[in-house]
């Protein structure tokens, strides 16, 4: 029987999986005498730093905690969790951690890489350790904004390293207490292999014999995602779809091009390195508890062991029976459902039009609410720009760009204005507009398609692309226009973008995963 410490925030859905998958039972923590009865525990820590803290404390499981690890019972701590151990956190200053390890959590600094980290990314081992096996360069799946630095673990806890612009720590050990700043359970069968090393051996053991710290670089990959665009069709079922500048009707029909579940089982199986579902039917009517969605994320989550992002109407609405829901009330039940993330498309460019009007925050947007309580890497903006080609840059008061491909009267610039309701409604706001105010309220990735490269397989917009990756510090996620595998290797060597997005050429077979991943690897983009 498992412990899992879940303290009522975030997605830790897919760690009961992962351990019921593996063969184990699974029992919460319902008081504090059951972290320190408990066989064997989990913490899985999701959110930001301080809101970890406070719930611990207001749960009264400060003291075991420290008193399980101080008495070297099993305790395995992922993501937050490993931040917990130590003083406090840049993240929320005057909440102190559990003190178990020196020092404060800093955010990285920035740079040429993004912040967050998001993606995956290797590790270096300074000691030989029981849960790793034979460790031969598999990379985990990270995703945060702050670290422990790596010169401030005592060597007996130091157990492993990664580069991302800087060296932060990566894993710590001593005795049988482990904690990882990354998900195993969302690392594939990398990561299921590292949990099951924990659950099924009765100590972990530690060695410095042979050679650490291991000469196995660590590398942050570029992410392939396959993204499912979800609705009902004309029979009420859900059907994934792809549209053609986003009409998904032929021939007067949904096109259908298979089950959700069904359809990020088999990615994940070739090799996805994330699966986004955007739910493009509103669903508005129904109760929260009612969502269909909600089903497709607990059934995907049952099996699919890498990240999972939704997005569509995560928004406030009233359903049918009139009960109302804010959009925080909306992303919580999705992520006790599975989700890792929240995509947000319409109702973001709503919020920016405010903030563009008062020049101030609310603290009332869907943004900023997800953020607060789960962390700018738990909120992804859809973006859905159109070009719109002016004679000049004087044309307009929009960001406009000097462009290689002229408009349809010959114009040199253009300006991408955002839409909404799935690309049917054009607004008065541009792209960098959209995208730098989204970060001011707390976003932490850009989604950005194309509605313009929608359906044509002409490659994505690389003009817009570094367009906005020169006003953001957030990651990018290039989207629209994917059409074969030397369309990943492009936009990868000609932008700055972390990940790749496809639907279309996924679902019809027309290029596999492994196919795009093996063309980068050729051209030496790192992937996994």
């Amino acid at each position: 029987m498992i412990t899992l410490l879940d303290y009522g925030a975030g997605n830790v859905r897919s760690v009961r999986n992962a351990i019921k998958r593996l063969g184990y039972e699974v029992t919460d923590v319902s008081c504090p005498k059951d972290i320190l009865c408990a066989e064997k525990l989990i913490f899985p820590g999701v959110g930001s730093f301080g809101l970890v803290m406070n719930q611990l404390a207001q749960d009264r499981y400060i003291d075991p905690l420290i008193q399980r690890i101080q008495e070297n019972k099993p305790f395995l701590g992922i993501c937050v969790a490993l931040q917990a151990l130590f003083e406090g956190s840049e993240e929320t200053p005057g909440i102190a951690g559990l003190g178990i390890l020196p020092g404060q959590i800093k955010r990285f600094k920035g740079g040429q890489l993004s912040v967050p980290q998001i993606g995956w990314n290797g590790i270096t081992l300074h000691k030989q350790c029981s849960l790793f096996g034979d460790y031969t360069g598999e990379k985990f799946y990270f995703v945060h904004s702050y670290h422990a630095s790596a010169g401030g673990v005592p060597g007996d806890w130091l157990l492993a390293t990664t580069d991302y612009e800087e060296e932060f720590i990566s894993g710590v050990c001593h005795g049988n207490s482990a904690a990882f700043q990354f998900h195993p359970e969302k690392s594939g069968a990398a990561g299921l292999k590292i949990l099951a090393n924990f659950l099924r051996n009765e100590e972990i053991t530690l060695s410095t014999a042979g050679v650490f710290p291991t000469s196995i670089k660590t590398e942050f990959a570029k992410r392939i995602i396959a993204c499912l665009d979800v609705r009902s069709n004309d029979e009420g079922d859900l059907v994934v779809t792809k549209g053609d500048q986003y009409d998904v009707r032929e021939e007067g029909t949904v096109r259908n091009l298979g089950k959700p579940v069904d359809l990020a089982g088999r990615y994940y199986h070739e090799g996805a390195d994330e699966i986004t579902f955007l739910n493009i039917t509103g669903f508005r009517d129904f109760p929260l508890s009612d969502q269909p969605m909600l089903e497709v994320l607990k059934n995907t989550s049952e099996n699919v062991f890498v990240p999972l992002t939704i997005g569509g109407g995560i928004r406030e609405f009233t359903a049918s029976d009139g009960t109302s829901y804010s959009a925080l009330d909306v992303a919580s039940e999705y992520f006790r459902s599975g989700a890792d993330k929240i995509s947000i498309g319409s109702d973001a460019v709503y919020t920016v039009e405010q903030y563009l009007q008062t020049g101030q925050k609310t603290g009332k947007s869907s943004i900023e609410q997800i953020s607060a309580v789960y962390g700018a890497q738990a909120v992804v903006i859809s973006v859905d720009p159109r070009r719109v080609y002016v004679s000049s840059p004087e044309d307009s008061a929009h960001h406009v760009l000097k462009t290689q491909i002229p408009g349809p009267n010959n114009e040199q610039y253009c300006w991408y204005q955002c839409t909404v309701r799935g690309g049917r409604e054009g607004r008065d706001i541009d792209v960098i507009q959209l995208a730098t105010v989204c970060e001011k309220l707390g976003a932490g990735e850009i989604l950005l398609n194309c509605i313009d490269k929608d359906g044509t397989n002409s490659g994505f917009d690389i003009e817009l692309i570094n367009h906005v990756k020169d006003h953001v510090s957030i990651p990018v996620i290039a989207s629209s226009g994917a059409g074969k595998s030397d369309h990943f290797k492009e936009v990868f060597l000609k932008t700055r973008a972390e990940a790749g997005l496809a639907a279309g050429i996924f679902h019809r077979q027309e290029v596999a995963i492994k196919e795009v991943k093996q063309v980068l690897k050729n051209n030496g983009i790192p992937c996994r």
